[in-house]
Parts: structure tokens; C-alpha cells; sequence
């Protein structure tokens, strides 16, 4: 008789856990059964994070996703009180316990104290009973993690939490490998809402999307135009069979003069209505063997095969007639101007960049003299790159390092001291002389060769940082990159190379175009948060002149912004540029950045920025840019003389 209530509790405690594990079970099927059909990542952390905080019963359940490159890791998602103020948060791979379990690729609880060794044990063990973080393994890599921290009720996580979340954990990684594989195709091809549709249908649907891929990639979607690439495409293919043939090939590049007054004026909407116009218009006077095409937003360019320049200017006087009559949209009448440009194949070029520059001087040319159109005239061609003969010698200096650095000053407005140097890029060559930056530079981008020279460039600013703040302290030098660096795949790995350490890092400032804010937005945040955990400063260049996002702006890890020089130059003429002047720096000032002002000519500017409120000036008026020599006498206080 004394035993059966002596029994009692244990069956109570059993039936107790049956019903905890039988709740568990149901848990993780409910789950899996959400996951598995859901293929939007964010859902499918969401619902992951929350199932598991309710499994362990953590106080706080949070999920850290490794990047695609393994060196940093971010919290996506999360489930607890304050977690929205982790969530969105980067660290790199060496930084916590999700480092330790990443980096040795292990779970970690309390038992994992046992294969630590004394110095590392007494490091983590006041973390080791409030913590489980256990990794999310996909087919071929680590994906991320799952982290439970304080287990509710005041007491610590057990081995049977542990082990229920290690096997939610394996369960979950394919479906979140899944979620992640649609959100990179989604994001590489661009796809609509309605790409999980698209991803599970036959291949009739998968083909209707490649053709529209293809269309994308080779017309222009506003016009249905060919579009760049397809026009290099087509004139390359003319090139090589008039080559054959003997014959000759016009082109023609076409400007709409002011284009961006109408699009103010009128509207964006009317303004896109205007050039489908024009672009009919063009295709109306276009042969069927001719090919019209739209390069950018106010550019376009025709492909004449077997004519030559009597017939190529024919055309062009051709459509600068059909372009003297008023288009009209919404009962408004909107005159648009053109300049042309003309050149023929082979006598101005033998390949796409050469006549593409030649067609492009021309239409300059014809601009100056207010012509309307112009043939191209080699002898009035003065420019270095008037024949663009010279990518192999571009080769040959990148290859050789023919390059030097020229180093133009910063100073702060305060304190009247030298902060920074801005590195400028020039090249000698022996047959063109002096080439203009921006020519090359341009050159280096269309032949492939930009991220070589950009290596070297920040290779060589950061020696002559250290070399200068050796000798006269802190002192920053900056060094321009394009948009098409900062996207390359093997960026982050040679600026690690070079860089190092934030040691070196805090010593240089990356100067970026406002072009950036058309990047694809992820990879670029990836890759400037990487520069800044180098300790780099970043700069937004040329502020004014591009395509900023303010909303994307606030959020970016940017420290500086320079004032673009053609407001700077001309902000004591006129008004409007003094206003756009003092709304740059009011705007950079409220969210907390510095502002650089260059092109800085004479001292009344000077003042007149100072009493903006300015940071640092850029100029003529404090000194030219200096070879690496020529800035030495210059930091040592010395005069700078220079022979020619």
C-alpha cells in the first residue's frame, strides 16, 4: 500500500515529459511544415527564430547569417525583447562566440568549456550557461547560426536544450539554404514579385524569362532601341565586313541638346514620352541595313553600312531637318535641338572606341561652332587621345607602373593646417605627352584595366601616408576609385592585402562618385562596411552633380562630402550655386558629416566658405597638386619651384 503513491510523482513526471516532448515534436513539424513551403528568406528566418526561442525557451533567440565571402556575419532576424535594435547589425568573422563557433565550425554551449584551454575558459565562462549558439550547415558551407541567450525563468540552458536545438537546427539549414538560393537568383536576375511563381514552373516560363533577359541586356526598355551593348555588337560586325570588302562604314552620334531642361520643365513622364518620339522619329528616316540606337539617356548613335562621308553627312543634314519640326505631347509644343556628330570607317578609325571618340570630338566640334553637324577633322583634333592608338601603351604602363601621384592639399578652415592630400593620377608618354586624367582614367575603364591601376594607386597613397605622417603626424590622403572597382569581386581581397590593419586603414580616404547609389545596393553596403572596418574614411565625391539617395545616404558608413568644384567656382556669380552651397553643407552638417569644398581659387571664396560653415577647403588658392617631392618641400615649409 506504500508503494503505489510512492510511484505517483514518477508517473506524473513521466507522463509530464512525454507531453513536453510530444509538444516539442509538433513544434518542429509545424515549422518545418511553414519553412519548406516558403521560399522568402525573411519569412522563413522570422518564423525559424521564433519556433526555436519558443523550443529552448530563451529569453532571446537571434540569428546571425554568414556573408557570401565567410569574412563577416549579420544578425537578419530575431525573437525576444530589443531585438530589433541588433538586428541589421555586421561583425567580422573574428569578433564573439559566433565567431568561435564559425571559425572552429562547432556548437557552443557550456560543454564546450572542456576543449578550451585555461586562458580561453576563463574568457568565455560567464557567457558559457546563458548561451547556445549552434551552427546552420548547409550542402557546402556554413550558413550561419541559431543563438539562444538566457533561458527564461533565471535558470541555465541543459544538455537536452542544446541537443533539441542542434536537431532543430539541422532540420531547418536546407529549408534557409533554399530561401537563400531564390533571394540570390532574385537578386542577379533582377525577377519581379512573382519569381517564386516563375521558379516553379516548366520550362515554357524559363525560357519566356531568358528572352526577356536577352531583350534587357540588348535593347533599351523605354525606346526598344538597340542599346550600347548590342550597338558595339553591330558596328564591330559592319567594321570587320567592310574590312573585307573593301568598304566603308558611317557613323553617326547624336546629342539632344538640354535634354535635362525639358525633363525639369515638363516632367520626367512627358519627357520619357518625348524621347520615344524622337526615337521613332529616327527609326522613320533609318534604312532596314542601318542601325539606330539609344546610348544613354539624351544620346543616340546610327550605324551606316557600305557609305561614305558625302552620304554619311546626307543623313545627318537628313535628320537635323526631320528634328526642325515641334513634337507634341498633351496639346504642348516641345522644340529639341541636336548636335551631330559624323566619322567614317576606315579613314578616322579602325575600331568601335576609335570612331566612337572621333564621332564624339565631332559632335563637340559641332556644338562649338554652333553647325548642328560636323564631319570629323583629324588636324583640328588636339586632344592626347585625338587617335586612341594608345590602350597598348596604357597596357604597357599599367604593366610597368609608368604612372606617378600628384598630391593636391586639404585645409581644415579652423585651424588653417594641412589635414589631408587629395592623390591625383598623371602620365607621361613619351609620343602624347601629358594625357589628361580623365582620358585615360576612361580608357583604363573600357579597356579592363582600371582595377590594376586603382591597385596601384592606393598602394602607392598609402606608403606616401605613412612616409609623411613619419614626419609630420596625423595626415590623411585620399585616392579616388570608381564604382566598377568598388563591385569587383577581388576588391575587398587586394585592399585587405595592401591595407592590413586599421593602423594603415585610419591613414587613407576612399573618394567615391555619387554613381554608387545606382549599385546594387547589398554589395556595396557589404563592401564599404569592410573599408570602414579597416578604419578608412569614406567620401562621397562630386556631391551635387549625380544621383544621390538620401535614404540610402543616412545609412551608408560615409564620413565626408565634397562639394562638387563647378558650384564652388561660381557660388560668388551666382546665386543659385551660394545656395546650393550652404544646402550641402546644412545637409551634411545634420547628418554628421564633414564637407570638403574644392576647386577653391582665390581667398574671397575662401572666406565665404568659412562662413558657411565649411570644414576643409580644396584649391588653387592654398597650392596646385605637387609630385611626391614637391609635397615634401611643401609640408616642410620650403618653396616649391618648378622649371617647367
Amino acid at each position: 500500500m506504500t508503494d503505489k503513491p510512492r510511484n505517483i510523482p514518477r508517473v506524473t513526471n513521466l507522463r509530464e515529459s512525454l507531453v513536453q516532448r510530444e509538444a516539442e515534436i509538433c513544434l518542429i513539424q509545424q515549422t518545418l511544415s511553414e519553412v519548406l513551403t516558403d521560399l522568402d528568406l525573411k519569412t522563413v528566418l522570422d518564423k525559424v527564430a521564433s519556433r526555436a526561442r519558443e523550443l529552448v525557451n530563451a529569453e532571446t533567440l537571434l540569428i546571425p547569417i554568414l556573408s557570401d565571402e565567410q569574412d563577416f556575419y549579420t544578425y537578419r532576424a530575431g525573437a525576444g525583447p530589443r531585438v530589433n535594435d541588433i538586428i541589421g547589425e555586421t561583425m567580422p568573422i573574428n569578433f564573439g562566440v559566433c565567431g568561435w563557433v564559425f571559425k572552429n565550425k562547432k556548437p557552443w554551449w557550456q560543454g564546450a568549456l572542456e576543449e578550451l584551454s585555461e586562458d580561453e575558459r576563463n574568457r568565455w565562462e560567464r557567457e558559457a550557461g546563458t548561451l547556445i549558439l549552434v551552427p546552420l550547415q548547409g550542402k557546402d558551407r556554413m550558413l550561419g547560426g541559431i543563438s539562444a541567450i538566457n533561458k527564461r525563468g533565471s535558470s541555465d540552458f541543459t544538455r537536452r536544450d542544446f541537443n533539441l536545438l542542434k536537431m532543430f537546427a539541422g532540420i531547418v539549414s536546407i529549408a534557409i539554404e533554399n530561401a537563400m538560393t531564390v533571394q540570390r537568383l532574385e537578386h542577379t536576375n533582377k525577377l519581379n514579385e512573382d519569381y517564386r511563381r516563375r521558379l516553379k514552373i516548366l520550362n515554357k516560363q524559363l525560357v519566356e524569362s531568358n528572352k526577356e533577359l536577352e531583350f534587357h541586356s540588348l535593347y533599351d526598355p523605354l525606346t526598344s532601341l538597340p542599346n550600347r551593348s548590342l550597338f558595339r555588337d553591330r558596328l564591330t560586325q559592319c567594321i570587320t565586313q567592310a574590312h573585307a570588302a573593301r568598304r566603308k562604314v558611317g557613323l553617326l552620334l547624336i546629342d539632344l541638346e538640354r535634354f535635362k531642361d525639358i525633363n525639369d520643365t515638363f516632367g520626367h513622364e512627358k519627357g520619357d514620352a518625348l524621347l520615344k518620339l524622337i526615337a521613332a522619329l529616327f527609326e522613320k528616316h533609318t534604312e532596314a541595313d542601318q542601325t539606330i540606337a539609344r546610348l544613354g539617356s539624351d544620346e543616340y548613335a546610327v550605324i551606316l553600312p557600305e557609305t561614305d562621308r558625302d552620304d554619311t553627312m546626307k543623313k545627318a543634314y537628313k535628320l537635323l531637318e526631320a528634328m526642325e519640326t515641334p513634337f507634341r505631347i498633351d496639346g504642348k509644343s516641345i522644340n529639341v535641338r541636336v548636335t551631330i556628330g559624323a566619322c567614317v570607317f576606315p579613314e578616322h578609325g579602325r575600331n568601335v572606341t576609335e570612331l566612337l571618340s572621333h564621332a564624339d570630338f565631332a559632335m563637340r566640334m559641332a556644338r562649338n561652332t554652333k553647325m548642328g553637324t560636323a564631319l570629323y577633322d583629324p588636324a583640328k583634333d588636339r586632344s592626347p587621345m585625338g587617335h586612341l592608338t594608345m590602350v597598348a601603351d596604357l597596357r604597357r604602363a599599367v604593366q610597368n607602373e609608368e604612372f606617378e601621384l600628384f598630391y593636391q592639399p586639404q585645409m581644415d578652415m579652423r585651424t588653417k593646417k594641412i589635414t589631408s592630400l587629395e592623390a591625383l593620377g598623371r602620365w607621361y608618354n613619351g609620343h602624347y605627352g601629358f594625357v589628361r586624367p580623365d582620358l585615360f582614367i576612361n580608357e583604363l575603364e573600357q579597356s579592363g584595366l582600371i582595377e590594376k591601376y586603382t591597385t596601384w594607386a592606393i598602394r602607392t597613397a598609402l606608403a606616401k601616408a605613412v612616409e609623411l605622417n613619419n614626419k609630420h603626424g596625423d595626415l590623411k590622403i585620399s585616392v579616388n576609385i570608381s564604382v566598377s572597382d568598388l563591385m569587383s569581386p577581388h576588391f575587398i581581397k587586394h585592399l585587405g592585402e595592401i591595407v592590413g590593419s586599421q593602423t594603415y586603414g585610419r591613414l587613407l580616404t576612399i573618394e567615391i562618385t555619387e554613381n554608387l547609389f545606382l549599385s546594387e545596393y547589398d554589395k556595396l553596403f557589404e563592401v564599404l562596411e569592410y573599408m570602414r572596418y579597416l578604419g578608412i574614411t569614406l567620401s562621397i565625391d562630386d556631391f551635387g552633380t549625380g544621383y544621390s539617395s538620401l535614404s540610402r545616404l543616412k545609412k551608408l558608413p560615409v564620413s565626408e562630402l565634397k562639394i562638387d568644384q563647378s558650384f564652388v567656382r561660381d557660388m560668388r556669380r551666382y546665386k543659385n550655386d551660394e545656395v546650393i552651397v550652404r544646402s550641402t553643407i546644412d545637409l551634411a552638417h545634420n547628418l554628421d558629416l564633414q564637407v570638403v569644398a574644392e576647386g577653391v581659387e582665390d581667398n574671397k571664396t575662401l572666406k565665404k566658405l568659412a562662413s558657411l560653415g565649411c570644414d576643409v577647403a580644396q584649391g588653387y588658392v592654398i597650392s596646385e597638386p605637387l609630385s611626391s617631392e614637391e609635397i615634401n618641400h611643401f609640408m616642410d615649409g620650403k618653396p616649391v619651384s618648378r622649371t617647367g
